[in-house]
């Protein structure tokens, strides 16, 4: 063999022969490393299961709740426990004072959430809703307890001839409107994705997508700049359901629809959002899922319990005032309790 070539196999050789001491070197650290990981795992007794997170100004229900199954479209009064609505603790600052706000599926759930704290920041409300007289009486009167007025509207937001006629109510009674929460919606489950029917796929289409649609369509030429629409998306419109894929689709439809019209409404300075809420005690869930699903609605979120009303309520305060959202507009916001 060469010289040269001698030379180049002896460094090569050494080469080899230092690597192989700086790789056996990092080997030994990453074990020990592990070894006094794993004596302190092992001397460590196993943590308990945290109980359901509580973090606001009050308890909030957890798991189980009594079983439950209630029929579509699903009404406030009969649930139990009651979804919290009032936030008594949240304190109104003018965020909408003398605003005018239109609310479908107002009655209950988020939407009466969202009546009741907009009213205590200063607006007055209409609230559209499908059937449930009861529901939409008290949603009244616990606006008008905050020194606001509310006018209710029965009617279906998949038909466009009511939701032309909920906006010119709305009109009529205030004489102009500053913010809409599409906010109205369907929901039930299909495990099986056979068993999913054209009549069923459509009634979620219409209500979710066509609603939306139709009552933007009929409201955006009322409303001024500064005019606010905040749509209600959902958790199911990020990560999909496998029981829900007409209403998961609608869902992610409502959040390409809000980007998409933000777009188009910035030259009217009308803003567009979204809240993406996660799972929330409100009629929706309870008429949705049998009565044993019911009673452990929300166990499995990191927090371990669903949202109450009130807990989302201020993320469409936060939307609709030009106080607090003026720079933004086309955003989702998720509020999905840790996921």
């Amino acid at each position: 063999m060469p010289t040269s070539s001698r030379k180049k196999s002896d460094v090569a050789l050494k080469s080899g022969a230092a690597t192989k001491a700086d790789t056996g070197e990092t080997t030994r650290r990453q074990r020990g490393v592990q070894r006094k990981v794993d004596a302190a795992d092992r001397s460590k007794p196993k943590p308990k299961s945290p109980g359901a997170m509580q973090a606001g100004a009050r308890r909030y229900p957890v798991p189980p709740f009594p079983k439950q199954h209630h029929p579509k479209p699903g009404e406030e009064w009969a649930i139990e426990p009651a979804p919290l609505y009032d936030a008594p603790f949240w304190q109104g600052s003018g965020k909408l004072e003398d605003k005018v706000a239109l609310i479908t599926g107002g009655d209950s759930g988020i939407g009466r959430a969202v009546a009741v704290l907009f009213a205590r920041e200063g607006a007055d409300i209409a609230v559209a809703y499908l059937s449930e007289d009861r529901d939409a009486k008290a949603t009244k009167q616990a606006v008008e307890a905050e020194g606001r007025r509310c006018i209710t509207l029965r009617g279906d937001v998949a038909k466009r001839a009511f939701c032309r006629k909920a906006v010119a109510e709305t009109l009529k009674a205030f004489g102009k409107l500053d913010v809409l929460v599409n906010n109205a919606a369907f929901q039930i489950h299909s495990a099986d994705f056979a068993d999913l029917t054209e009549e069923h796929f459509d009634t979620t289409l219409k209500t979710n997508l066509y609603g939306y649609f139709h009552m933007a369509q009929e409201a955006v030429p009322h409303m001024k700049p500064g005019s606010a629409i905040v749509n209600t998306g959902s958790v199911t419109g990020i990560e999909g359901s496998k029981e829900l894929v007409d209403y998961s689709m609608t869902k992610g439809g409502i959040h390409a629809f809000t980007r998409a019209l933000s777009g188009n409404l910035i030259p009217q300075g009308i803003r567009v959002n979204a809240v993406a809420p996660g799972p929330v005690w409100t009629p929706l869930n309870p008429s949705e899922k049998e009565a044993e699903d019911v009673s452990q609605f929300g166990a499995k979120t990191p927090m371990k319990r669903p949202a109450q009303p009130e807990e989302i309520a201020p993320a469409y305060v936060f939307l609709a005032s030009p106080q607090c959202s003026s720079y933004i507009t086309g955003e989702i916001l998720p509020i999905v309790g840790g996921y």
